[in-house]
């Protein structure tokens, strides 16, 4: 199948790049105060074309593929606006296009196919890029963007973290590669690390809510899409490179991208290296270099990661079409496999017990876009990924488990020419998953996962109103063999009456094979109404499904990731013991309902949004209030009687299901005060209920925050308050957090040398030192949040 696209693609887009017209718009791009703007970038819709205005904001726009164009105007501190034009023959000459501006930053979103920025869609969207997303950028996914309005992180032990959406995390966000599905083991186990790299990313961007349902039920909580140029679409020359150390766990980072090419081939190369040792935690002082331990750390939260990607395209004149191919390795510790969770003097055993994970990744991608200057296709766009995913957990030099993922995936999106005004068009989706784990921690057995599914979406405006409508049905399959169901001797921990005999669960272990089969479908309207100038209004309903993941249902066995046992949805408890459930397997609803309330001109600027989801058959870990033994000794350590003799037993985690409701607010509001100065001021809350009564397990807590920037000529700074209020609305025999603040502060100073432009700067995280304890962690009570930390660094461009 693979093989039949790719050659489908290399031979439409020879045979339709001579299809040029000689239609061309030139004119000028200025502010509301009618002053010229430099340097903005415009784009025309639906086409592979792009310019930059001069220094008198004059541009051309020649070889128009059609009579109907639309040109998208960008500029920095500017919002972006959409202009359309009907074009003669002969061109249009001298427009005027204005642009108003914005103390929001305004990106346009990658992942949409419409490439729309964040104040034109119907739902709630943020991009980090350009300096801040450097700024930011750090060993996890999670950690990179947990600032970001309505994101937060399940850290786990700096080595590993994903983001949370709305208090959504795990199978409920889809993370992307340039559109396509990282392919990893991160959506099993928050021990996993995400397989994508901060360093050499363009921008990252994040779509909140069940309507991001164009990339599928996977993504019903939202998608995080992380974008870089290793398939260029230009072969301008370009480069950027960064080097960076950071004190608190004593990380080096040194990488770098590079985009070049010749005549109609575009070349495309990065690569990264970054090293650090275990992280230092509050309220320990730094070690003497003849102590025998390191106090005061993170016991297996070092890691090193190295990759690089190799990419290349062939420049039509109507599209592009690329492949690319890029390696990751990583090497990271698992602090929850060690006894204690932080290092003291005289603590041998965490010498003796590092556990670490050692993970692969090659990934091979072909994007590809062709634009049609007539016919009812428009824009054919193609999207191809294979993924072969592993990763090795290795303590004492044994290798306990490896876990496996051979991935594909295939989209075709075919986009058709504006009919009375409507624009938009189908999408063609497969995603294939071949999922193993073998090993004494294998608490998911094999399985894959077929999905294939047909998208529709449509956009038109009438006046000011935004109509955006949307739907998607899909045939999903999980296909598992030697799926197990074990006795194994769950037991409570009343008193100290332990009558199960430990041991039994080896005596009888049931296995036997399992198929299912689901049809979710999504749909989705949403409207944007731009009621007056620099102001609009958003609002989005939607009904999406989603089938279970294989490892909510499947799951039998101890996870010590996150020390516990989890036991799948197949499964249900009856009497202290496990049996087969006999109900069907229902798939989650959710009905969400957002409005969004946008302020993106002048000197002062707010996103305001509210949302409500409520999800029928949520699935979510229930505890049980059972232990069993984990089947794992560390490494064959034997601690005798001491406090560590529990250290086997796990509490039972079952997957079930329940409906639930999670609503909340997001904000955000900046003030630019005067030339240098700039105010940012931002919330989100989160209240997620099971019906009935109970909380949901894990839920980020009420966080503000506020920042204030300084920029003018060549000097940065900024410093960044963040409160964190205590969370005590917790489930069933989960534990309350503490609040906590943190401060962080960056300052930087940009110079030229030679033809590069080069930035040092030097930046500082939790600066007061505070014990922060993160409630959406696995991991609270053993790893708190790294200590003070202080990095510097150097980035160029040219």
């Amino acid at each position: 199948m693979f093989k039949k696209t790719i050659l489908a693609c290399l031979v439409g887009s020879s045979l339709l790049s001579g299809q040029i017209s000689a239609e061309s718009i030139s004119g000028v791009v200025k502010d509301e105060n009618d002053q010229p703007i430099a340097g903005a970038k415009i784009s025309v819709v639906g086409e592979s074309q792009s310019v930059l205005t001069d220094a008198n904001g004059r541009f051309v726009v020649s070889n128009l593929l059609a009579s109907e164009a639309e040109l998208h105007i960008e500029a920095r501190r500017f919002g972006h606006r959409n202009f359309h034009f009907s074009v003669p023959q002969q061109g249009l000459n001298d427009v005027s296009l204005t642009l108003l501006s914005s103390t929001i930053e305004v990106i346009d979103v990658k992942a949409s196919p419409f490439h729309a920025s964040a104040t034109e869609s119907a739902i709630p969207v943020s991009v980090l890029a350009g300096d801040a997303l450097k700024m930011r950028q750090a060993s996890t996914l999670g950690d990179t963007l947990k600032n970001e309005v309505g994101v937060h992180s399940n850290f786990y032990g700096g080595v590993a973290s994903s983001p949370i959406i709305r208090g959504l995390d795990g199978p409920r966000v889809l993370i992307t590669q340039n559109g396509l599905d990282a392919g990893d083991a991160s959506r099993v186990g928050p021990d996993h690390s995400v397989a994508a790299e901060a360093s050499t990313a363009t921008q990252i961007e994040v779509l909140r809510g069940p309507a991001t349902l164009f990339y599928g039920s996977g993504a019903i909580g939202g998608v995080v899409n992380v974008v870089d140029e290793r398939i260029p679409t230009d072969n301008s020359t370009r480069a950027e490179w960064m080097l960076q150390r950071e004190s608190v766990n004593n990380e080096k980072l040194a990488a770098g991208s590079l985009v070049t090419g010749v005549d109609n081939i575009g070349l495309y190369v990065d690569g990264f290296w970054r090293d650090s040792d275990d992280y230092r935690i509050p309220g320990f002082a730094e070690a003497q270099p003849d102590d025998d331990a390191v106090k005061g750390r993170v016991a297996s939260s070092a890691a090193t990661a190295k990759g690089f990607t190799l990419g290349g395209s062939y420049l039509l004149d109507n599209g592009y079409v690329g492949v690319s191919y890029g390696r990751l390795e990583r090497e990271y510790g698992i602090p929850g496999h060690s006894h204690g969770g932080h290092e003291e003097e005289g603590d041998d055993h965490a010498a003796e017990e590092h556990v670490y994970a050692d993970l692969t990744q090659n990934r091979y991608q072909l994007l590809s876009e062709l634009n049609f200057s007539s016919g009812l296709i428009r824009t054919v766009n193609t999207r191809l990924a294979f993924t072969d995913y592993e990763h090795s957990e290795i303590e004492g030099g044994a290798v306990g488990t490896t876990f496996k993922n051979r991935s594909q995936e295939a989209r075709l999106e075919l986009l058709h020419r504006p009919y009375q005004d409507w624009r938009g068009g189908l999408s063609l989706h497969y995603k294939f998953s071949d999922f193993e784990a073998v090993g004494e921690e294998a608490f998911t057995p094999p399985s894959e996962t077929q999905m294939l599914a047909l998208g529709w979406m449509e956009e038109r405006h009438f006046g000011p109103w935004l109509l955006q409508l949307g739907a998607r049905v899909e045939r999903v399959t999980i296909d598992a063999t030697d799926v197990l169901l074990p006795d194994i001797g769950a037991h409570s921990h009343d008193g100290d009456d332990h009558s199960h005999d430990h041991d039994h669960g080896a005596e009888f272990i049931r296995v036997f094979d399992v198929s299912q089969r689901f049809t979710p479908y999504s749909v989705s309207a949403g409207t944007v109404w731009d009621f007056t100038e620099g102001y609009n209004l958003g609002l989005s309903v939607s009904r999406s499904q989603r089938a279970p993941a294989a490892s909510e249902l499947l799951s039998f066995g101890a996870h010590i990731g996150t020390a516990s046992y989890e036991v799948g949805a197949l499964f249900v408890l009856d009497d202290d013991d496990f049996v087969l459930n006999t109900q069907p397997i229902e798939m989650e609803v959710a009905n969400n309902l957002d409005i969004t309330l946008r302020k993106f001109s002048g000197n002062t600027g707010f996103v305001l949004n509210a949302f409500y989801n409520r999800i029928d058959n949520y699935y979510y870990q229930q505890n049980t209030g059972l232990f069993a033994e984990s089947g794992h000794n560390h490494g064959g350590h034997d601690h005798g009687d001491d406090d560590h003799s529990h250290d086997a037993e796990l509490p039972v985690y079952l997957f079930t299901t329940a409906d639930v409701t999670l609503h909340g607010l997001e904000a955000q509001f900046s003030w630019q005060i005067n030339d240098p100065f700039k105010l940012t001021l931002q919330g989100d809350y989160i209240r997620a209920r099971i019906q009935g009564g109970g909380n949901l397990p894990r839920t980020p807590p009420l966080r503000l925050a506020a920042e204030l920037a300084y920029e003018l000529d060549a000097l940065s700074a900024d410093v960044r308050a963040t409160r964190y209020f205590k969370q005590d609305k917790v489930s069933e025999l989960e534990q309350a957090t503490a609040g906590y603040t943190l401060l962080d502060a960056s300052v930087s100073y940009r110079f030229n040398l030679g033809p590069q432009q080069l930035t040092a700067y030097i930046k500082g995280q939790n600066l007061t030192d505070e014990d922060a304890r993160v409630h959406t962690s696995f991991l609270k009570d053993l790893t708190p949040l790294p200590g003070r930390s202080v990095a510097v660094g150097i980035r160029g461009s040219f």
